[in-house]
């Protein structure tokens, strides 16, 4: 059981961050689409533990310290390089959204210019990027209870506290930024994005565990956590549409709205959040090229947080914007080479069956 908790708060600090927890995301790729948008968010629910299970299995099956070998495995000799090249990179990306929501949480909740948050993110980054593998799974993973109680609270109160009525809250939610024209290819996007935010870290956590059946289960719960995430923050902010669309943070917002206390204590919440993403992003992105513990990676560790830190200038609406859609798209195919693996290995075990 232990370890089952353990795998499945890893998938969730990996992937619930800044826009996810926020809202922000939720407001994208959901609540654009108005009600459709929310039955999107259920669909994830039976996705992402299905995907997360094949990863751990994959990971312990190829006995891998990075996603590089899994890839090529997926994907073949040709375009295993290119996906590896691209998601390698992504990572690094992510990262960086994650420096940038730091500041909008700073600007948004303590009232401070964005380069604080930026600066701090940055600086517990390079402080946690040198401990070993384990210890950034156990912080990563003991985060998320915290998040989804808040979360809990604050969506029950925005439910309650919802007064604008149907027809409003779906033209509001059709003039909102959206990253795809209809509600199912948003959801599927969505699905394979964050699969793909996950990947690297769960075939590493499918390789060192040792309970393996733990780590499958941790996956699958993981994954069904991440789709009650989702519908709870996509309900909360629907229902609130006419008090949250401008926001960057709208369940920040509907959070200080319930109660000042409530407000800090989610702040402090989104804050480990934001953080558990950009030190998994960033430590997948590292371990690609460097070996952890060696000066080279604790070199490296120091350049790709300032590096992060410059592209948070960007913006973080924008930046959700641009760079996860893009990512879904390349996940995509990643999903697709899965799926192939999948049907064949469980073709190879019924010949197996057969033959016997």
């Amino acid at each position: 059981m232990k370890t089952t908790l353990r795998v499945a708060g890893v998938y969730v600090g990996a992937v619930v961050g800044a826009g996810y927890a926020s809202g922000q995301e939720m407001l994208q790729f959901f609540v654009s689409h108005g009600v459709w948008g929310i039955v999107g968010t259920a669909v994830t629910m039976i996705l992402l533990p299905l995907l997360g299970y094949h990863l751990v299995r994959l990971g312990d099956q190829l006995n891998v310290k990075n996603h590089k070998k899994v890839l090529y495995h997926l994907c073949g000799k040709y375009l295993g390089p290119v996906i590896d090249l691209v998601l390698t990179f992504f990572l690094f990306g992510l990262g960086a959204i994650m420096i940038a929501g730091s500041g909008s949480l700073f600007e948004q909740s303590f009232g401070l210019a964005p380069i604080w948050g930026y600066l701090f993110m940055s600086l517990v980054l390079i402080l946690t990027l040198v401990l070993d593998t384990n210890k950034i799974i156990t912080i990563i993973s003991s985060l998320s209870p915290y998040i989804l109680v808040l979360l809990f609270i604050i969506v029950i109160y925005s439910i309650f506290a919802s007064q604008a009525n149907f027809t409003t809250l779906e033209s509001l939610a059709s003039q909102q930024l959206t990253v795809s024209p209809h509600w199912t290819l948003s959801t599927l996007i969505s699905v394979s994005f964050n699969f793909m935010v996950g990947f690297a870290i769960m075939v590493v956590v499918g390789s060192v565990e040792k309970d393996k059946q733990g780590v499958r289960n941790g996956a699958i719960l993981g994954g069904v956590a991440l789709g009650v995430i989702a519908i709870i923050v996509a309900l909360g902010v629907y229902l609130n549409l006419d008090r949250v669309h401008q926001a960057e943070m709208p369940i920040l917002l509907l959070a200080n709205e319930f109660n000042p206390v409530v407000g800090f204590f989610m702040a402090l919440g989104l804050l480990m959040m934001i953080y558990s993403t950009a030190a998994t992003s960033f430590y997948t992105f590292l371990v690609r090229f460097f070996e952890p513990k060696t000066n080279g990676y604790r070199g490296a560790v120091v350049v790709t947080c300032i590096l992060g830190l410059s592209f948070g200038f960007i913006g973080f609406v924008d930046l959700v914007n641009t760079v996860y859609p893009l990512l879904g798209y390349i996940g995509f195919i990643v999903i697709v080479s899965l799926i192939i693996n999948i049907v064949r290995r469980n073709g190879r075990v019924k010949r197996e069956v057969s033959h016997d």
